[in-house]
Formats: structure tokens, C-alpha cells, sequence
């Protein structure tokens, strides 16, 4: 293990990951909801290390073997994307006073929640492109010491999961009045439709 290396990969991979998406929204939700909080964060931080890895060990060349691969996914993203935007914003509309941000509120079970989260995950290109491409690329700098530069990137991945999935708990006193989980709603809708849009358009 050379710990300046690891170090290197850490600050990288939370550099890339702290950036506001689709992923995070989802997390931030569940986490201010108190529902499946640590298998949602696990999902997260298991699906970045695998990609991390995948794209460490050179896998990064698939894209040029398989160029049907990313309109494929860039499109089924966006769909699914846009859905669950769709979701959010009539969640919004219809939210009442009865919702709360604690864990006795009303949600999907664990398997639904983990098939979600996993979605919103594995069909967002953006993903890909930060795990397997850009680190991969930027771990070769680092010759025969990968490893090293894996495992910090994947600490980054659970490091800020996992906060950020319990640290949301921390705002329940401010999301427990409706007018906030519709404005939260709200912007959650926002966040996939604008990525949708940029799936698609490629901007």
C-alpha cells in the first residue's frame, strides 16, 4: 500500500462524487425519510468500488469494442430518468401535512427502494465515465500502484455515502413540515429531468 498514492485516489474519487446528481438526490432522500438509510448507502458505495475496479483493471476499452453500448444505456438512463422525475414532482403536488421526514413515514419497501437506487445508479452513463473512464485513466499515472489508488477512490465512495445518507438525518427538524419535502420533491424532479436532458441532447 504507498499511502500518498492512496491518498491521491481518495481526493480524487471525492472530488468527482460529491457533485450533485441523481444518485446523491435519491441517498439524500432516503436518508432524510430514515428508510433502508445503510442498504441504500452500501448499494452505493459497493456499485462505485466495482466500477472503480472494473475500470482500474483496464476495462475502460470496452466503450471502443462496443459502440452500441453507451446510446443504449445514454437512452434507457434518460428514460428512466425522466420517470422518476415524473415521480418526484407528482409526489410534490400531492404531498399533505401528514408527511413527515421520520422513519414512521410512509415508503417503498427494501426491495423496491435497492431495484430504484440500483437504477439510478447502473443506467446513468455519467457514472461510468467518472468511475471506469476517468479513474481508470488517471490510475495509470500511478504504475503498479492501482491498487493503492483504488482502494482510496472506493474509501472516498463509502466515506461520502455513508455521510451523506446518516448525516441527512441531522435535517429532519427542518423537513418535517410538508412545505419542505415539496420543495425537496420538487428539486429532486429537476435534477433528473435536467440530467435526462443532457443524456439525450448530449450537453
Amino acid at each position: 500500500m504507498n499511502i500518498s498514492v492512496y491518498i491521491a485516489g481518495l481526493s480524487m474519487g471525492l472530488s468527482l462524487i460529491v457533485a450533485i446528481g441523481a444518485q446523491n438526490a435519491f441517498l439524500l432522500r432516503q436518508g432524510l425519510r430514515g428508510q433502508h438509510v445503510f442498504a441504500v448507502c452500501l448499494a452505493c458505495a459497493l456499485s462505485d468500488a466495482i466500477l472503480i475496479g472494473v475500470g482500474v483493471t483496464g476495462f475502460s476499452t470496452a466503450a471502443a469494442w462496443l459502440p452500441w453500448l453507451d446510446p443504449v444505456m445514454r437512452y434507457a438512463g434518460a428514460a428512466f430518468l425522466a420517470w422518476y422525475g415524473a415521480k418526484s414532482l407528482w409526489s410534490a403536488w400531492r404531498s399533505t401535512g401528514a408527511l413527515t421526514a421520520g422513519p414512521q413515514a410512509e415508503g417503498q419497501g427494501l426491495g423496491k427502494t435497492l431495484l430504484a437506487c440500483l437504477a439510478i445508479t447502473w443506467l446513468n452513463p455519467h457514472v461510468y465515465l467518472d468511475t471506469v473512464v476517468l479513474l481508470g485513466t488517471i490510475s495509470t499515472q500511478f504504475d503498479g500502484f492501482q491498487a493503492s489508488f483504488a482502494a482510496g477512490a472506493i474509501t472516498g465512495s463509502f466515506l461520502f455515502f455513508f455521510s451523506l445518507g446518516f448525516g441527512a438525518t441531522q435535517l429532519r427538524p427542518i423537513f418535517a413540515r410538508p412545505a419542505a419535502w415539496r420543495l425537496l420533491e420538487g428539486v429532486i424532479a429537476l435534477v433528473m429531468w435536467g440530467i435526462a436532458f443532457r443524456l439525450v441532447t448530449g450537453r
